[in-house]
């Protein structure tokens, strides 16, 4: 499975973000990577390099390589309703988002972790694909014999976020996928606009 396997604290850095989440590296040094740091002068970014940042950073947070992006934005393209609303809509429905929007990881690259070595289940059925789209109403849920692992308990116990669009049992380990969420209940900070207007050169 293809994945992002590079320095994580250097690419949040370059977008001014903890992207990746909570990161004690960040935190110390929020200025973009390089030998001058945060005293470097940077000339005006053009509109292209504007674009590509942004599509750069959606790339990283969400875990996908561009190959997969880009065939995203087309179906996002082809499909009813505004382009880059529909992206990330695309990306929050994906099997390892919404299990770390449950809780179930603390981070997304660990729920894609979970989902990979076959821990997780989608209407009872064993699931190993991250990329998985789920459906209004699918429920996604922890494997009986993978209930007792101190990685899912201990995130579990940690978990604060609440979403409309996702329900959660604590006691069963399982969610319900309610609704594909509105953009404004999508708490990344993105500017999927330019995303589009890069892909529509």
């Amino acid at each position: 499975m293809a994945r992002y396997t590079g320095p994580k604290t250097k690419i949040a850095r370059k977008f001014g973000e903890a992207i990746f989440g909570d990161d004690k590296s960040f935190e110390k040094r929020n200025y973009p990577p390089g030998q001058h740091g945060n005293t470097r002068r940077r000339g005006k970014k053009s509109e292209y390099a504007i674009q590509l940042a942004e599509k750069q950073k959606t790339k990283y947070t969400y875990g996908i390589l561009e190959r997969q992006f880009r065939n995203m934005f087309k179906k996002a393209n082809a499909a009813p309703g505004i382009t880059g609303q529909v992206l990330l809509q695309m990306c929050e429905s994906r099997l390892d988002n919404v299990v770390y929007r449950m809780g179930i990881s603390p981070t997304r690259s660990g729920a894609r972790q979970l989902v990979s070595h076959r821990h997780i289940t989608v209407n009872g059925e064993k699931v190993n694909i991250p990329s998985y789209q789920l459906k209004p109403g699918d429920v996604v849920a922890v494997r009986e014999k993978s209930k007792s692992l101190t990685a899912i308990n201990d995130s579990l116990a940690n978990a604060s976020h609440v979403y409309e669009w996702i329900t959660w049992n604590g006691e069963k380990k399982e969610g319900t996928f309610v609704s594909i969420p509105e953009r404004i209940q999508i708490p990344e900070n993105i500017n999927e606009q330019l995303i589009v207007e890069l892909y529509s050169k």
